[in-house]
């Protein structure tokens, strides 16, 4: 099972997973909640979100596409030196059947790298923790995380490209007060109390896009970074709220509002829904026009960021840290929306 050359080198691609049917969902949403079951309220409040864009996500189809596409350019870039496998944190094919797959195509080491661009440890640190135990169970296989690439080379570029041509979209009547906002899925306060990369990462990324972009330049447009799709918990999480935001700027005379959601690389529940549906709706009861930037999905420029993210990490020692490829010019510091 090797490559000319040497053993072929193992991805291991993880993702969140999303039911594939409407009969999935309260399954799915107890394993999400740790086995504790949802209340018939919660749960019909998640099945009426589903409702809303279709019935089910389209992220199963959308991961599959972008897990395509990145072992077509690892094939490209090293023909038969890669061997890529999938594996969801809940549901199947899960992680640890991911990782196995790998270790019976006899590969020597295992790249594990998650469909999110910054480190967690509620997000990408679980991943990981599990990709892990799961290569200990096999006798000198290696395994290599990439915690984070939000800052690889070409990562800025491609979401500045889409947020300039969102902004250029804009109805000129509507670009006179323009607030740009950079969002992330938040995370219960607690997760990043104790110095969690998270929270600075987003802003990094808002901040190489905006710089990129000169938006602390162009007259009557502010950004910032806000935070969505906070779960239904009694305890605080991360803000600003997205929401709650788009409420603040409108108040301040805002004319239209201009979403990226630089945590998310595909469309699902939390973009279809919670940004195109009810964010949308917020800003437009308000008389705020509201765009969002297209998802990356399966882009095959995305895809090659990521194929360069992965062929960086394989030249580094099994368990070591990859050395990020590149990193953007110094960025402006996030800025008040």
């Amino acid at each position: 099972m090797s490559a000319p050359g040497g053993p072929r080198t193992g991805v291991l691609v993880m993702a969140h997973g999303t039911p594939a049917t409407a009969a999935g969902i309260e399954p799915f949403y107890t394993t999400i909640r740790r086995g504790s079951p949802p209340t018939p309220e919660l749960l019909a409040e998640l099945v009426g979100r589903y409702e809303a864009i279709g019935g089910t996500s389209p992220l199963t189809e959308r991961t599959r596409s972008q897990v395509e596409g990145l072992a077509s350019a690892l094939e490209a870039a090293a023909p038969g030196g890669y061997v890529v496998r999938f594996g969801a944190k809940y549901v199947t094919p899960t992680i640890e059947e991911g990782l196995a797959e790998l270790a019976d195509a006899g590969v020597d080491r295992v790249i594990g790298i998650v469909l999110t661009p910054h480190q967690s440890s509620l997000g990408s640190g679980e991943y990981f923790r599990r990709a892990r135990e799961a290569a200990a169970a096999t006798p000198a296989l290696g395994f290599t995380a990439i915690p984070s690439w939000h800052r690889t080379e070409g990562f800025a570029p491609v979401l500045a490209d889409r947020t300039a041509a969102v902004l250029a979209s804009l109805d000129p009547d509507r670009k006179r007060r323009t607030a740009v906002f950079f969002t992330a899925h938040s995370l219960p306060e607690r997760v990043v109390a104790d110095g969690d990369p998270y929270p600075d990462q987003v802003a990094e990324s808002a901040g190489d896009v905006a710089a990129l972009l000169g938006l602390g330049e162009v007259p009557g447009l502010s950004w910032g970074v806000a935070w969505q799709s906070a779960g239904r918990t009694a305890e605080p999480w991360i803000g600003p709220d997205l929401l709650v935001e788009i409420g603040r700027v409108a108040a301040e005379g805002a004319t239209s509002v201009v979403v990226c959601p630089v945590g998310f690389v595909s469309d699902h529940l939390e973009v279809l829904y919670d940004l195109d549906i009810e964010a949308a709706a917020v800003a437009h009861s308000l008389g705020v026009a509201f765009a969002r930037t297209p998802s990356l999905n399966d882009d095959p420029v995305f895809l090659g960021l990521l194929a360069d993210v992965v062929r960086t990490a394989s030249h580094t020692a099994p368990g070591a840290p990859p050395s990020p490829s590149a990193v953007p010019s110094p960025a402006q510091p996030a800025a008040s929306a």
